[in-house]
């Protein structure tokens, strides 16, 4: 599957900063340390509705984690999923009287035209659970014979599961609780109530073909993946194991983050899947989380034909921190654009104040766990200074706006 395509980041003079990150596992901000290639996991959409700004935010998060790596030098690979089948992209197909293909592909395009629109840089390999069915079954296949996978009892619909218990460290990427377990399994997919499982919380590995259901073939028998295990295949596949940082939304933690991690390490036998398991915090609107169960979804394709700039939109998702969850509203868009337009007029002057030392905040900000607010601050600061007082330095404003491009990835 191709990517979408993107500009080169400019690198920008200056010393970079090792980037520091939460990671959910450790419970702390620790430092990420990727040798010359860093390698970035994120697990990407489900293509049964437009891209809004829940998503957006957690992919501008990890576009930053790759301009400030790539701002330190390290080439970086970054790998994308696109689950292309599943329960909710075959239920709308089906309410919409749509082609669950035709509805996956439509979906995929726009997404990908609305990252380009937002400046986010293209993963190297993005890749749909349909290409890598054969490399899921080959996963499936390694767990039943290492006696951690197995087939419920069930003639009609011998399903494969995943048996929780299987590394002995369950529960290490979450830290959750098991009341807590149960509860955010049986909210997002899982089947606690299946009968023929050896625990409620043993995951869906294979799904038995089912009549009007689409399916593939396989040593399995008839069927297609689970969620959980679609990530963990490609990204071994791709990356290999301990590579650096896996993402998404703060909802992956548990069950999905957890179940790709186990599946993957219960595959090679090494930990840890991921050196660092990194969340974005979810938007919300009118108090709620945006999500498509609510509907009250602000999507990137309505602002974009309102003709709002999406470095607007950038910034107003910036306004905030990565991790926290957060409002989206009109006046926080609204103060996006009057802080584009202030920086865009700074940015165009002959001369202004050195932006050298504002740089080096720029840089020590975002490394430090991505703290936008602080970073923005920062820029601000200049941009005013510039406005008000002028400077006598002519690579001042060139500065400038080569950093807010190339590491918070606005065009001035």
């Amino acid at each position: 599957m191709q990517t979408w395509s993107s500009t080169p980041v400019p690198r920008v003079a200056g010393e970079p900063r090792p980037l520091r990150l939460f990671d959910t596992a450790a419970g702390e901000v620790r430092p990420t340390a990727p040798g010359d290639t860093a390698r970035l996991y994120v697990c990407g959409i489900t293509p049964y509705d437009a891209t809004h700004l829940g998503h957006a935010a957690t992919y501008l998060a990890f576009d930053l984690v790759h301009r400030v790596w790539l701002d330190n030098g390290h080439d970086v690979h970054y790998v994308q999923n696109v689950t292309d089948i599943d329960d909710p992209l075959l239920e709308r197909a089906e309410r919409d009287q749509d082609d669950w293909v035709v509805l996956g592909m439509r979906e995929t395009a726009l997404f990908r035209e609305d990252m380009v629109a937002l400046r986010v840089l293209p993963p190297r390999e993005y890749i749909g659970a349909v290409e890598a069915i054969p490399e899921v079954v080959e996963a499936i296949a390694k767990l039943m014979t290492g006696g951690v996978a197995y087939k419920v009892d069930d003639p009609e619909y011998p399903d494969v599961y995943f048996d929780r218990s299987a590394t002995g460290r369950f529960g290490y990427e979450s830290n959750y609780d098991l009341e807590t377990m149960n509860r955010f399994f049986a909210e997002r997919g899982g089947d606690p109530d299946r009968p023929g499982k050896r625990d409620p919380l043993d995951a869906l590995l294979w799904r038995a073909a089912r009549p009007g259901e689409p399916s593939w073939p396989s040593e399995l028998g008839a069927g297609r993946p689970g969620w959980h295990i679609e990530c963990s295949a490609i990204a071994l596949n791709r990356l290999g194991t301990s590579f650096d940082v896996q993402g998404g939304g703060s909802d992956l933690i548990f069950p999905h983050h957890e179940f790709s991690a186990a599946h993957a390490e219960a595959v090679t036998g090494e930990h840890p899947f991921a050196r660092h398991y990194v969340h974005a915090g979810m938007i919300g609107l009118d108090g709620e989380k945006m999500s498509k169960s609510r509907g009250n979804l602000v999507f990137v394709s309505k602002l974009r034909a309102e003709k709002v700039d999406p470095n607007a939109v950038r910034l107003a998702l910036f306004a905030g921190h990565y991790r926290a969850d957060r409002p989206w509203s009109a006046e926080l868009l609204a103060s996006a654009e009057a802080r584009l337009a202030t920086w865009r007029r700074a940015a165009a002057l002959p001369s202004g104040p050195s932006a050298v030392d504002t740089v080096a905040r720029l840089r020590d900000h975002l490394s430090d766990d991505l703290d936008t607010p602080r970073a923005l601050a920062a820029l601000d600061a200049w941009a005013a200074q510039a406005l008000s007082t002028g400077g006598s330095d002519a690579t001042g404003p060139t500065l400038f706006r080569a950093a807010v491009d190339s590491l918070l990835g606005v065009e001035l």
